[in-house]
This record gives C-alpha cells, sequence and structure tokens, in this order.
C-alpha cells in the first residue's frame, strides 16, 4: 500500500518539474542535443576517414551543402544553450503579459537561430576560400600556421573591443535587454529574437573563427568553445576579467604559434 501512494506522488512531481520548464527550452534541449548527437557523428566519420579523402579541392554544390549543414548544425549546438537564459525570461515575461509564453517564445527562439544559420553561410563561403587556398587540409584541418595564429590574434584583440563589450552586456542582463529592445506582439517578438541573435553574433564571431585555427570538426575545441560562451554570458555584468584573460590568452597562443 505504501509503494502504491508513492507512484501518484511521484508521477506528481514529474509533472511539477515538466510544468516549471517552459515547453520552448525543452524543445530547445532537444534540438542542442541532437545537434550535438549529429557532430559527434560527424567527427566519428571524420576521424575514421583515409587521409586522402575529404573535400576536393574544387567544390561543387554538393559540398556547398555538405559544409553548409555542417556549420548550421554545429551554430545551433554551441548556441542555443548560451541563449536559454534570455529565452526563458522572455518567455516569463510573455507568460506575464499575454497568458501564453509559446508562440511568442517559439517565434523569438526561430528568429536567434535564423541570424545564426545566416551567418552559417558566411562561415561557409569563408571556408571554401581557405579550401581553395590550401589554407584547410582536405579534412578541413589547418595547414597554415600563419593564418591561424592571425585568427587567435584577432579573436583575441576583440575580447577588448567596445563593440564585444557593449554586445556581451545586452547578453549578460536578459532584463537589460527586454527593457530596450521590447515591442509587442507575435511580430514584435520575431523582430526582438533578430535583434538578439544579431548582438549574440557581434558577441561570438571571432570565437567561432577559432574553428579554422584548430580544425574545423575538432569537437573538442567546440565544446570547449560552448561551455566558454555559457560561462563568459552568464558571469557578472561588470566583470572583465574573464573576458580580458582569456583575450590575452589568444594573443600569446597566436604569437607563439609562429
Amino acid at each position: 500500500m505504501i509503494e502504491m501512494a508513492i507512484v501518484p506522488r511521484l508521477f506528481m512531481s514529474l509533472k511539477n518539474i515538466n510544468d516549471r520548464i517552459p515547453k520552448t527550452l525543452t524543445l530547445l534541449i532537444v534540438v542542442s542535443l541532437l545537434a550535438w548527437s549529429f557532430l559527434f557523428y560527424q567527427h566519428g566519420k571524420m576521424s575514421q576517414m583515409p587521409m586522402s579523402k575529404g573535400l576536393t579541392w574544387q567544390w561543387q554544390t554538393s559540398d556547398f551543402i555538405v559544409v553548409y549543414i555542417m556549420w548550421a548544425v554545429m551554430m545551433a549546438a554551441m548556441m542555443l544553450p548560451s541563449a536559454m537564459p534570455m529565452i526563458y525570461v522572455f518567455g516569463k515575461t510573455c507568460q506575464k503579459k499575454y497568458g501564453n509564453d509559446l508562440p511568442f517564445s517559439m517565434l523569438f527562439s526561430s528568429a536567434y537561430l535564423l541570424v545564426w544559420l545566416v551567418f552559417s553561410i558566411a562561415l561557409t563561403l569563408l571556408q571554401w576560400q581557405f579550401h581553395n587556398l590550401q589554407w584547410l587540409s582536405s579534412r578541413m584541418e589547418s595547414s597554415h600556421t600563419l593564418v591561424s595564429a592571425a585568427i587567435f590574434i584577432t579573436a583575441g584583440v576583440y575580447q577588448f573591443t567596445a563593440i564585444k563589450n557593449a554586445c556581451l552586456n545586452y547578453c549578460r542582463s536578459p532584463l537589460s535587454f527586454l527593457l530596450n529592445f521590447w515591442q509587442n506582439g507575435r511580430w514584435g517578438a520575431f523582430k526582438m529574437g533578430i535583434v538578439h541573435g544579431g548582438t549574440c553574433v557581434g558577441c561570438c564571431w571571432a570565437q567561432m573563427l577559432i574553428m579554422f585555427a584548430v580544425g574545423v570538426m575538432n569537437i573538442t575545441a567546440m565544446i570547449i568553445i560552448t561551455l566558454y560562451i555559457i560561462l563568459e554570458k552568464n558571469s557578472p555584468k561588470n566583470s572583465v576579467l574573464l573576458s580580458k584573460s582569456v583575450g590575452v590568452f589568444l594573443c600569446l597562443w597566436g604569437v607563439f604559434s609562429f
């Protein structure tokens, strides 16, 4: 009888947990996990690929599609987790204002992700040029020390710029972002997602370039960069030690990699 009484209590506890987690965040967690699963799968395939195989030097349409999908999935896997605190606060605000956060949060999240999908086009075109110049191997690994050093130094110096700090401050403070960029309605939610996505790209674009220097399919680097972005976005708003320390580290890495 005691065991039978525990079952409904356990069910209610699970239901309460589910009720506290917005449906949009649950969906985004699933999307993130699927994206990471795909990246691990691709990394495994790349590791088993013979050295002579990979992208050809003369890209075909299929090469563009494959590389774009890779970057798009990578951006979803790396950036969606860092956006969840903002999406959570946005959803709670919409729940209070409209009584239902789901359509607004979905539009906000979709617009945010759309910005990164567009940015993936730029990364794909950049990889195409690197590949044509033979700065990347057929297996998407760096083959030019000077270019890798320049990427590290660029990413390091960007950590000290005003635009980086401005974008990062909005990412660190969801309430500040909502107060400054709030727009009513569903179209407003979509436009806010675009703005937040643009702010996020402004904060993190240089960190994504590091993948060209360490190997595009370097799964360890993906995990480290993702964890750093999450940590950087959730550090105190006025804290500059973390960003500046990483900036110095990247600059030194670039200098000593010549």
